[in-house]
């Protein structure tokens, strides 16, 4: 089990609520079982969230491991220039 906080906009596709517990080993799996429960989510999926995890910030790594009762921040991608 790790704790996840949506950070921003994601809180918003989430009703609202920016704390999640939720069973995942990698990455990959808790972006299915977030877009399983938040639909609405996917397109954020699609265009890019950057992970922390532990205070460590993974980008396109679908595959790393998420560590036992890890801290999960999940943050939209910025655009600007």
């Amino acid at each position: 089990m790790v704790a996840v906080t949506l950070w921003g906009s994601l809180s918003a596709v989430a009703g609202g609520k920016a704390k999640h517990e939720i069973e995942a080993k990698d990455i990959r799996e808790l972006f299915r079982k977030l877009a399983e429960q938040y639909p609405g989510i996917e397109p954020w999926i699609d265009r890019g969230i950057a992970v922390a995890i532990d205070g460590v910030i993974y980008r396109d790594t679908w595959g790393k491991e998420l560590p036992p009762g890890a801290e999960i921040f999940l943050l939209p991608r910025l655009a600007g220039g």
